[in-house]
């Protein structure tokens, strides 16, 4: 039997794949099918970095407009 052989990226190597690649390293390695829009993770991690009352009201606005959305669909 041949021996197997595993090839294996630096972290650093990986993270500069992923920021050329505008991927997640789960989209790159075929865990997810779902390419994240980086515009959508930026914000995300604005959100983050909010204060808990701040971010509870940024949830609250974003959960009232996809909760309207999704009947708007059905009807």
């Amino acid at each position: 039997a041949k021996p197997t052989m595993e090839v294996r990226c630096s972290i650093e190597v990986t993270s500069q794949l992923v920021e050329t690649q505008e991927a997640s390293l789960d989209y790159l390695v075929g865990s997810t099918d779902i390419l994240l829009d980086k515009n959508i993770v930026s914000k995300i991690l604005d959100i983050q970095k909010l204060k808990e009352n701040d971010r509870q009201h940024v949830f609250a606005l974003l959960d009232a407009f996809l909760k309207q959305t999704k009947l708007q669909s059905i009807l």
